[in-house]
């Protein structure tokens, strides 16, 4: 097992920004409302040398009924029990509040070694506060700023027991070349900007939809466990959480997102954050789950949503939830059957299930469904495959005529990469190609290699003219 920390603490004392600090990347929501933070988030962090998995949780209520703050002050308990040590972070600059202190006293009966964080210190303001933290009892408080990457070195240094105590029991904490730390761990360096990390060998599953529509209830399911934060309040899901799974001998990162209203309709900053850390997650993602309720299927947002997520050439499932509960099912499949061949004719053969996140019913089929549509996503076809099937559509229906009567000749094809299936045909007037002959190719692409349900990309180039360097000038 890896060396686990959790960040814990009342709201809004700098927890998520602690975790995007420690992660190096602006993993988790931060804004300055309290409570950003509800479902726990999981990331690899890295401090100098040393390795492990953080866990951001949500701010601490003192609440035990059935309210959306008891449950996540559960979340949260849970994250307690799988750490090694937990980090109680305190707002400097608030100094130690009631709610602090009540909340060391129930740290104390859980077990859990924990070191006190003073939050905020950066300047002098956070100094009286700092020191008010020595009346909480948990030995000396770790002077912090975690916006600005300050005391960094000596949270290395108190996290070091508990690394050794976990590196003695066989987990992997320490670096071997300590010549590849990452600057943005060292103080007062900036957080790193997302982008250009190496392709992850996981399988990247995105669950995406409209608020209250299941998302949450269906990654549950899959996991087997109350993992993801639910409820029936809409909107509970604030970042996209993301968590590893292995299943069926192959690994899956599962990514529950924040449910998508229209644009006019985000007017909250917090949903405005929500809506674009979703639309991050979709466009990292390999294949997207577009969850719909089943007595509103494919509503104008749905649409919306499916075309973004073909638009960034993701494989794209279509999950009809609630199954059990819908009130007219032939009339749902005919009718999600004719907005689908009206509106996304883009993406012929879009594969759609229905399902139960709730009983299970149906959520058999749907790991099968994206391991095929992943499968199609990565395929790639042969050159000689590829140039034989061009030659047959062309005696079958011959291109137009381009500007000037002059015939359009498609010369030669290749594909130039997968993911999503991109082919490149070399042809005479590349530019002067109707649309209608485009969609005539890629339907054939569909028909004859098996590429239903994922977006196809086809690029015409011109081929080089073989007497455009001889005397006289370029011709082309």
């Amino acid at each position: 097992m890896p060396f686990t920390i959790a960040i814990i603490g009342r709201p809004n004392v700098g927890k998520s920004t602690l975790f995007n600090r420690l992660v190096g990347r602006r993993l988790a929501i931060v804004d300055d409302t309290p409570g950003v933070t509800r479902d726990r988030r999981e990331g690899e962090g890295k401090l100098g040398d040393m390795r492990f998995r953080v866990i951001d949780t949500a701010g601490l209520e003192d609440v035990t009924d059935d309210s959306l703050e008891a449950r996540m002050r559960a979340q949260t308990e849970r994250a307690l029990d799988e750490a090694d040590v937990a980090l109680m972070v305190i707002d400097a600059r608030a100094g130690v509040t009631p709610l602090d202190q009540h909340f060391v006293q129930w740290l104390r009966g859980r077990g859990t070694p924990t070191i006190l964080v003073a939050n905020k210190c950066e300047g002098r303001g956070g100094e009286a506060g700092m020191l008010e933290g020595y009346s909480l009892g948990l030995d000396d408080p770790v002077a912090l700023s975690a916006e600005h990457g300050l005391g960094l070195s000596e949270l290395h240094d108190r996290l070091k027991p508990y690394a050794d105590l976990a590196a003695a029991e066989g987990a992997e904490v320490y670096d071997d070349d300590l010549d590849d730390l990452d600057v943005d761990y060292a103080e007062g360096a900036d957080i790193a900007e997302d982008g250009g990390a190496p392709e992850p060998k996981a399988l990247q599953l995105a669950i995406v939809g409209r608020p209250n529509v299941g998302k949450s209830t269906m990654i549950n399911r899959l996991l087997g466990e109350d993992r993801m934060l639910t409820g029936p309040e809409a909107g509970i899901t604030r970042d996209a959480i993301s968590v590893m799974w292995h299943h069926g001998g192959r690994d899956y990162r599962l990514i529950d997102t924040a449910g998508l209203r229209r644009k006019a309709r985000v007017t909250d900053k917090l949903e405005y954050l929500s809506t674009r850390d979703t639309m991050r997650a979709v466009r990292f993602a390999h294949v997207v789950v577009l969850v719909l309720d089943a007595d509103a299927v494919l509503e104008k947002q749905d649409l919306t949503i499916a075309r973004q997520v073909v638009e960034e050439g993701r494989a794209l499932i279509i999950a009809v939830n609630k199954w059990d509960a819908a009130t007219d099912r032939r009339e749902t499949i005919q009718r999600l059957s004719d907005r689908l061949q009206t509106s996304l004719p883009q993406v012929r053969g879009i594969p759609v299930i229905t399902c139960s996140a709730l009983t299970g019913h149906g959520m058999d089929r749907l790991l099968p469904t994206v391991n095929a549509a992943y499968d199609t996503w990565n395929a790639r076809i042969g050159t000689g495959d590829l140039n034989r099937w061009l030659l047959a559509m062309q005696e079958a229906h011959p291109a137009p005529m381009g500007k000037g009567g002059k015939r359009i000749r498609l010369r030669y094809a290749t594909q130039a990469k997968t993911r999503p299936p991109t082919f490149i045909v070399f042809c005479t007037r590349a530019g002067e190609l109707p649309d209608s002959y485009t969609r005539f190719l890629v339907n054939g692409l569909r028909d004859d290699f098996g590429l239903d349900g994922v977006p196809i990309r086809l690029i015409y180039r011109k081929g080089d003219n073989p007497y455009a360097a001889k005397k006289g000038g370029d011709r082309r």
